[in-house]
């Protein structure tokens, strides 16, 4: 029993009438559909009335259409004896028990599948129940995530740990169907009609996937925020969706196997919201300050800060107001002063330095500096 390739490429309808049986994808399936049972159309593209035939035997001359982005599994008496990853029209043929059939496409899913087919596959004589599933090899959208309470990580950008309560979607990609048919999928998937979706709320196997990722969501937002060769920041996480899928991805494969006992990788993330818990929300006002005053920018806003201090003072206290602005603009290094004037109120050397450095600078007046050298020297 097995397939053998027909024809590659779209299938029309002149060419679909010389087949038997014509199989393909049910209609009205929901964008996240991942597994589902071939539908027979009946004879000549379902103009025909061989449409009440058994559901559990497939007429020896059939054709099967695989859809791009699509893979079809092959059953017979429950086990798996073929597989197709390859778009185009294909035959199927139960005279010889031993052409069992694997067409992988290129890339990740040909790497993946064809690992398992040499583990899997089945010599089997043809029995009395064959079935044919479809199983999609896209993206599969909507899939959610979210935590009712704080998670905490290891921040390596603010140096502790932190926390906050957050959700998001991501999507999911079956990497390997035949892991993911043998592994996980209940067997009442495995019937005609039946529908296996991973939003399905009905779904326990899918609601797993759920709790397991949640469970993975601290691990995942430490793992990215912790690698130096990315240098990510906490607040970039929004905006990187391929990067923390891949974090999130290595977090749940190390606690839970998803792509080597499943055949699932996830791919891409959509955080919604991140509520961060009040202490770091503290840390990244106080990241951002930092920021804000760090290069030239904040050296111009800092002494900005510090003339309209000396002006306030000034108007309000004269000189010895003055003075104590000086210290306070000497204390966070304005124009290259870095030395502490913790000592500098009972220094009248140091109290002269500073001001003499402040005119200088242009912050003080002439007037103001011999006002302060007079009261320092006690004049």
């Amino acid at each position: 029993m097995g397939l053998v390739q027909a024809a590659k490429g779209a299938i029309g309808g002149v060419l679909a009438d010389q087949w038997k049986d014509f199989f393909t994808v049910p209609d009205g399936l929901p964008a996240t559909a991942a597994l589902f049972a071939a539908v027979p159309r009946g004879s000549n593209a379902g103009r025909g009335s061989n449409t009440s035939a058994s559901s559990n035997i497939i007429s020896n001359g059939s054709k099967i259409v695989v859809p791009e982005g699509y893979g079809l599994l092959l059953f017979q008496d429950g086990a798996i004896t073929g597989f197709v990853a390859e778009p185009g029209g294909y035959e199927w043929r139960s005279d010889d028990p031993n052409s069992q059939s694997i067409f992988a496409g290129d890339g990740l899913v040909s790497t993946f599948i064809r690992q398992s087919w040499e583990r899997f596959k089945f010599g089997g004589q043809p029995g009395a129940q064959q079935a044919a599933f479809f199983v999609s090899l896209k993206e599969l959208p909507d899939n959610r995530f979210g935590t009712q309470s704080e998670i905490y990580w290891d921040d390596g950008f603010l140096n502790t740990q932190v926390g906050a309560v957050t959700r998001g979607t991501y999507t999911l990609k079956i990497v390997d169907p035949i892991l993911f048919v043998k592994n996980f999928v209940p067997a009442s998937y495995l019937r005609p009609g039946q529908v296996f979706d991973f939003t399905d709320l009905d779904n326990a196997a899918a609601s797993q996937l759920f709790n397991e990722v949640v469970g993975s969501l601290a691990p995942a937002f430490s793992l990215y925020t912790n690698d130096p060769a990315k240098g990510n920041r906490i607040t970039r996480i929004q905006q990187d969706s391929v990067g923390f899928a891949r974090s999130l991805s290595d977090a749940v494969e190390q606690a839970y196997q998803w792509k080597s006992d499943r055949g699932l990788a996830i791919v891409k993330t959509a955080i919604v919201s991140i509520e961060y818990d009040a202490n770091t929300r503290e840390l990244l006002k106080t990241v951002q300050r930092a920021d804000a005053l760090s290069g030239a920018r904040g050296n111009s806003n800092l002494q900005a800060s510090v003339a309209q201090g000396i002006q306030s003072a000034g108007e309000n206290g004269g000189a010895a107001g003055l003075v104590g602005v000086g210290m306070a603009s000497g204390m966070f290094g304005v124009g290259g002063m870095q030395q502490p004037v913790a000592a500098a109120a009972d220094d009248p050397v140091a109290r002269l330095k500073k001001a003499k450095e402040m005119l200088d600078l242009g912050l003080i007046t002439q007037a103001d500096y011999d006002a302060l050298k007079a009261k320092a020297l006690g004049l």
